[in-house]
């Protein structure tokens, strides 16, 4: 057990072992120290055998306790499921309490937990303190509510000994100890005090209890390598699936398929680091069982799939081993990876593909498909992977400053940002990795790795922010400050000359310069309220990313991210509600009959965009010569008549036999020859996008019907104020001057000077339009004569019976 007696001092660490670090007093790790009832001893007085056998028991006891701490805690079965030993359940509460218990378990709010007095010693042991000295020290650095509070001192014990260490992962979670004090750590932190009907013989059963997600999310990305802040909340769904918790097995297999895949990375580094050099190896794809095809022209070749930080390998297989490999640089601007279906003969028979381009109309074009007979998972993981890498670059190219900026020696330790950024998302894909053994994945795999997230993930763009200053932020030099800031009349402190500035400030201090801010993401109005109120701190200040009774900046902006991203659900949960299933349609005939339509929208937007600059300004010239020379009321009755003419001179030459026979009639061409699976995905896939189509029209309505109808107060509000004010202009000003205005607008929102701008608004109204929910559907039953008012009143009375109930 994690917690066996310790006859070491309190200085030598957590039961005598120090996890990676050297004891700081340079003592041996385990002392036999004897207790005499007087001032001497009398060796007359000993007895030899009684000496003896104490001292074979001593030994054995501490032989015992470290067989325990050395083996691992879970065990594979032939089955390949975890299978905790035994031997923890049984333990007794003699063996889970410390030899020495030095805190005062009564506090203000209640007492102590087993968890929490377990927690507090043996960290405060590993800090070369005793718990004791932990709760004075803490104490006097934080006011009285937050010393009040136990959670806060369960955070500062584990954080203090945290921060000692900046590894990419925390080299204590090679323990099985430390693992297993994380685990309990959580408990401690969910629950610091006692159950009020908890008994004094109560028995330390940590196997039965479960980690909550609130717990789980605080803790877990506090240790390096186990979680990232923005996405720990989805790596608890994986985890715990259906279950409301993290049992203490499932953290433990967690966190060894996690040693595995990092362990797996340095073999295959070692293995093959002659061909990739200056490149870290993160999965390779290759299997007999399980091959990767690389499909071209038609046709699939086997081979080898290596993914690193920088780029994709391909080495196809031979007669005579692998061939010389195919490289695809993962850095370069406008990357995509989308799913693909693949199949002979240009057929898209098996969905388990990923195509990787720089365009759809590039002719670099990479298929790969993971051939899994189990399902789809591996073709997602590894859409994951590669999208994460993709991600990354373009993160980096956006908020991070340039590599020959000069300015990065100006802040120290900025040079290593770039590095951090690499890390941060290589750890994400090993998570990924590590849950992919375990089978424990989310229906999106992309929501389990960082940067790919945020790219989606509503309020992502000040997450990132928050991890640029993070990664890139430090001290500012002294020289820099006297080089940018000379003094004037007076002299000022360094520090009032840097908050005086632009630049942007991390919760510990640590500077992020004005001149890296090149993202527009920077100039949005929740990026300026965010970091407004960014430098409040109230906590204890560990290091940036661990902050004790407080958040980090990370941190905060994530729980922002996530509270949005909750009101996006709800808002989806109403779409989804709404969507009424089987509308069938022909898709084909729909886009014929669309397609004159279709053509004059396409050279309208040809115009538009300039592809042609003397056929717009052509265009431009007829069409406000029209609105200023008082033309507009003969347009309408023009366009009549040439429509008229132009059909009754078609109806000349048609009786004229002049056109042929099959003109006028609506062509469609059949489908490539296929078989009967084949036609039944064809319309099955064509059903399935008119049914698309439909259903989102339907939401776009029913949004609508809710703006119009008050189902939103605040946004029927706004959508009114607009009417308006639309409708005052109208009044107040000659509608040509209007419609020339609304003409300029349209002709020049892809020109240089107003691109972003637009960009800007349309981003705006896109996020207004996304907080409308839709209105509720009703699907009465098929043949019932009940009325929609009768529906509500049976539902009142239904909830009426329920509230009576629960009274």
């Amino acid at each position: 057990m994690l917690s066996k007696f310790c006859a070491s001092p309190p200085s030598s660490g957590f039961c005598g072992l120090r996890f990676g670090y050297p004891s700081v007093y340079n003592k041996p790790r385990l002392r036999i120290v004897g207790q005499s009832l007087g001032d001497k001893w009398k060796l007359n007085d000993i007895d030899p055998n009684a000496v003896q056998e104490k001292l074979n028991s001593w030994l054995l006891k501490t032989q015992s306790f470290l067989t325990e701490v050395t083996s691992p805690l879970v065990k594979t079965s032939q089955t390949g499921k975890p299978v905790t030993e035994d031997a923890f359940e049984t333990q007794d509460m003699d063996d889970i309490f410390m030899a020495e218990q030095t805190i005062n378990s009564r506090t203000p709010n209640g007492t102590l937990s087993l968890a929490a007095i377990v927690s507090i010693e043996q960290f405060s042991r590993m800090n070369g303190l005793t718990g004791q000295k932990m709760q004075k020290i803490f104490k006097a650095l934080v006011a009285e509510s937050t010393y009040n509070d136990a959670r806060n001192l369960v955070e500062y014990c584990c954080f203090r000994f945290l921060s000692r260490d900046a590894s990419d992962t925390h080299p204590s979670l090679k323990e099985p100890a430390f693992q297993q004090l994380i685990f309990i750590t959580m408990l401690a932190w969910e629950n610091p005090y006692q159950e009020p009907l908890a008994s004094g013989s109560e028995k330390a059963s940590f196997q039965r209890k479960l980690v909550r997600e609130e717990a789980f999310v605080r803790l877990a990305p506090a240790v390096s390598g186990v979680a990232d802040r923005s996405t720990v909340h989805n790596l608890f769904k994986a985890l715990a699936g259906d279950a409301q918790g993290i049992s203490l097995s499932l953290w433990l297999t967690y966190v060894d398929e996690l040693l595995k895949v990092h362990e797996g990375r340095k073999s295959y580094q070692i293995r093959e680091s002659p061909n990739l050099s200056g490149e870290r190896i993160l999965c390779i794809g290759s299997s007999r069982k399980r091959p990767v095809l690389k499909w071209e022209n038609n046709m699939a070749w086997p081979g080898k799939v290596t993914l690193t930080d920088k780029a994709i390998y391909f080495e196809a297989a031979g007669l005579f081993g692998q061939n010389d490999s195919m490289k695809l640089d993962l850095t370069k601007d406008g990357l995509r990876v989308e799913k693909a279906k693949v199949g002979p003969f240009g057929s898209a028979l098996f969905d388990s593909a990923i195509s990787i381009t720089y365009g759809p109309e590039s002719k670099d074009k990479w298929v790969l498909e993971f051939v899994d007979l189990g399902g789809e998972m591996r073709r997602d993981a590894w859409h994951a992977f590669i999208s994460e890498i993709i991600a990354l670059h373009k993160f980096i190219g956006e908020y991070g400053p340039k590599e020959v900026d000069e300015s990065l020696f100006h802040v120290y330790g900025a040079h290593k940002g770039k590095e951090r950024a690499i890390t941060s998302a290589i750890n994400s894909i090993a998570r990924l990795q590590a849950l992919q053994f375990m089978r424990k994945l989310l229906d999106d795999r992309t929501k389990l790795v960082q940067f790919t997230y945020l790219q989606y993930a509503p309020y992502g763009d000040i997450v990132s922010q928050a991890l640029a200053v993070n990664y890139w932020g430090g001290p500012l030099i002294s020289k820099f400050i006297e080089e940018h800031n000379p003094p004037a009349q007076g002299v000022r402190p360094s520090s009032e000359l840097i908050e005086s500035s632009n630049h942007v400030f991390d919760i510990d201090g640590s500077v992020y310069l004005h001149k890296w801010k090149t993202s527009p993401s920077w100039a949005s109005s929740a990026s300026v309220s965010f970091w407004k109120n960014a430098s409040i701190r109230q906590g204890v200040v560990l290091s940036k990313n661990l902050v004790v009774a407080d958040s980090a900046l990370v941190e905060r902006a994530t729980g922002t991210c996530r509270q949005k991203s909750q009101a996006a659900e709800k808002t989806q949960a109403t779409i989804d509600a709404a969507m009424i299933q089987g509308i069938p349609s022909n898709i084909d005939l729909f886009k014929e009959l669309l397609f004159p339509l279709t053509i004059t929208a396409t050279k309208f937007e040809k115009l538009r965009r300039w592809e042609e600059p003397h056929m717009t300004v052509s265009f431009l010239a007829f069409s406000y010569t029209i609105i200023f020379r008082n033309l507009l009321s003969y347009i309408f009755p023009t366009a009549l008549i040439i429509l008229a003419t132009g059909m009754l001179t078609l109806k000349g030459l048609k009786e004229q036999g002049r056109l042929g026979r099959t003109f006028g009639m609506i062509t469609l061409r059949d489908q490539p020859p296929s078989n009967t699976i084949e036609k039944i995905i064809a319309v099955k896939d064509g059903m399935r996008d008119v049914e698309n189509y439909l259903q989102n029209l339907n939401v776009t309505l029913l949004k609508i019907h809710t703006i119009i109808f008050s189902g939103q107060p605040q946004i029927t509000t706004e959508v009114a104020l607009v009417l308006l004010s639309s409708a005052t202009v109208l009044l107040t000003v000659p509608f040509k001057y209007v419609l020339a205005f609304l003409i300029f607008d349209l002709f020049t929102r892809e020109l240089e000077f107003r691109r972003e701008m637009v960009k800007r608004f349309i981003d705006f109204l896109k996020a207004r339009w996304d907080t409308v929910p839709a209105a509720p559907v009703v699907v009465l039953p098929y043949g019932s004569n009940e009325s929609l008012a009768e529906h509500d009143r049976k539902g009142n009375e239904d909830l009426e019976k329920a509230e009576r109930s629960d009274r």
